[in-house]
């Protein structure tokens, strides 16, 4: 958003990198937004194919071909003066690449069966979940027209790697789509241990679905779609196996009888307590080794660590400040 600060206000062009559902439209938006000016125009690129494409981008002039029966507009003509949205520009076939580039270079265009150039200044903001520097090395993207997009590159990441951007996004489509809906907090849990393969595009539609198909405000994890479901499923055997998994090879303890008061013998606090060769830990130190290794065995997945715990995931970021681990 800093970055997006920066860029609003220039005509820099801008090449916004990310996997599909992350949000690159509601990022090239947000850009044009705060430049005030012209138009917003999208043009999908995966969606122009054949011989329309170039009309589609360029226009054409009454009579240029069979069915051309008036004049038309194409979106780069319609741009001009504001910005033009090339989403998954990695789509564009070379021959399009070439004359993008033109356009980009001297302003100007010429609508198919026109002899006359016309101009258009826009400002570019290009989007792809492609990796455009390997297309480059492959030969399938112009090396030039990467250069002339890529002056500052955004890379949005994908909301695996951002999981405590969910109940913040959760709380949003709740205000979009909601009736005073809420989750609970073992829903909520579910949410944030889900990959997310569809992004934030996934989890609107998950918002969506939920509050379509249940009348109460109460959302809870029977109320999940299927994917999510499986997914829990799925992670519910192996979340047992590693909880046994991490306690096996532990002797069972025998029960300790307790001793007559009047015999029973003052105990040193300060001393390490020893049973059958093992240390006694107190509760809480016993807590605090559990987390850690929940922990490492997730590699740091805080749900599903704390679905190996048995604690809500609440508790568990509860736990880490208490015992102020940095995990």
């Amino acid at each position: 958003m800093r970055l997006i600060d920066k860029l609003g206000p220039s005509r820099w062009p801008v090449l916004i990198l990310g996997e599909t559902g992350t949000g690159k439209e509601v990022v090239a938006r947000t850009i044009h937004q705060m430049s005030n000016a012209g138009p917003f125009v999208t043009i999908d690129c995966s969606a122009l194919v054949g011989t329309i494409m170039e009309s589609e981008l360029f226009g054409h002039t009454k009579g240029a071909f069979t069915g051309a029966f008036a004049q038309k507009t194409g979106l780069i003509e319609a741009a001009n003066g504001g910005t033009a949205f090339f989403d998954e520009i990695g789509e564009l076939p070379l021959d399009m690449q070439s004359k993008l580039l033109r356009v980009l270079q001297e302003k100007e265009f010429r609508p198919v069966g026109s002899l006359t150039p016309r101009k258009s200044d826009f400002r570019i903001v290009a989007a792809t979940n492609r990796d455009l520097a390997k297309e480059v090395e492959r030969g399938t993207f112009r090396r030039d027209l990467y250069y002339r997009l890529n002056v500052v590159t955004l890379k949005l990441a994908p909301l695996r790697d951002r999981r405590d951007d969910v109940p913040l996004l959760v709380s949003h489509f709740l205000e979009m789509y909601g009736r005073g809906h809420r989750f609970t907090t073992d829903a909520m849990d579910a949410l944030m241990t889900y990959s997310w393969p569809g992004n934030v595009r996934e989890l609107e539609n998950c918002v969506q679905h939920m509050v379509a198909i249940h009348t109460g405000p109460v959302l809870t994890v029977t109320d999940l779609p299927s994917p999510i479901q499986h997914h829990l499923a799925a992670h519910r055997p192996a979340a047992m196996s590693a909880a046994v998994g991490a306690y096996h090879g532990i002797p069972p303890v025998a029960p300790v009888q307790p001793m007559p008061p009047s015999s029973a013998p003052v105990m040193d606090r300060s001393i390490p307590m020893e049973f059958g060769g093992e240390k006694i830990l107190p509760l809480c130190e016993m807590e605090k080794l559990a987390i850690q290794k929940a922990l490492a065995y997730t590699k740091g997945d805080r749900g599903v660590a704390a679905t190996l715990l048995g604690i809500g995931r609440t508790t568990l970021y509860r736990k880490l400040k208490e015992y102020q681990l940095a995990c």
